[in-house]
């Protein structure tokens, strides 16, 4: 590839926060262009990390939740997962505190099989996919005020189902899964 074709990163020449809404925050960032050198203003997203977690149970099933979401106004299908407590570096530990948390559920073997950028057009924060394996209920939820949950079993080979038929279409759960499924087919260690 010519070096002179190649993109590059844009030079921050300021930022400005912009709002602050308790779970992100907006800024407005200006950059140059490096192939026009022209300046553009950009507003980008600053969330926490989030983490999903993939719990698979001894007996071949995944440790799914149903609940309310408010921007589609729909109730989902997914795996366990969340925010990363502000103390939380670690998407192991967060994962697991959400799947204990959200349906009892522990396991052995947690462990990141992947990472991905919920939006990377507009915000700044990653995702991560944990996995648990042989996971089993040992605990009772822990809700926050906020959340209404419905924990659900899953068999595998019923995922690929829910995904054809629009049952499972939140799309971070959907990039946890495919990297759930790259792990079943020894893919990720």
């Amino acid at each position: 590839m010519d070096p002179e074709s190649s993109i590059r990163p844009w030079p921050r020449l300021s930022t400005r926060p912009v709002g602050d809404f308790r779970i992100f925050t907006i800024r407005s960032d200006v950059k140059v262009a490096p192939r026009t050198g022209k300046e553009h203003d950009f507003y980008v997203i600053d969330c926490v990390n989030w983490v999903n977690a993939c719990a698979v149970t001894k007996d071949r099933k995944l440790v799914m939740i149903e609940q309310y979401r408010h921007g589609s106004d729909t109730i989902e299908l997914e795996v366990p997962g969340g925010m990363l407590d502000p103390d939380e570096s670690d998407p192991v530990i967060g994962g697991q505190r959400e799947l204990r948390e959200e349906t009892g559920y522990t396991g052995q073997r947690a462990r990141v099989i992947g990472e991905m950028f919920p939006n990377a057009a507009i915000m700044s924060n990653r995702c991560h996919t944990l996995l648990v394996e042989d996971a089993q209920l040992t605990h009772p939820t822990e809700f926050d005020h906020g959340e209404d949950i419905r924990v659900v079993l899953v068999p595998l080979e019923d995922i690929p189902r829910h995904i054809a038929s629009g049952r499972i279409r939140h799309a971070i759960v959907l990039a946890a899964l495919h990297h759930f499924d790259l792990w079943q087919r020894g893919y990720i260690p």
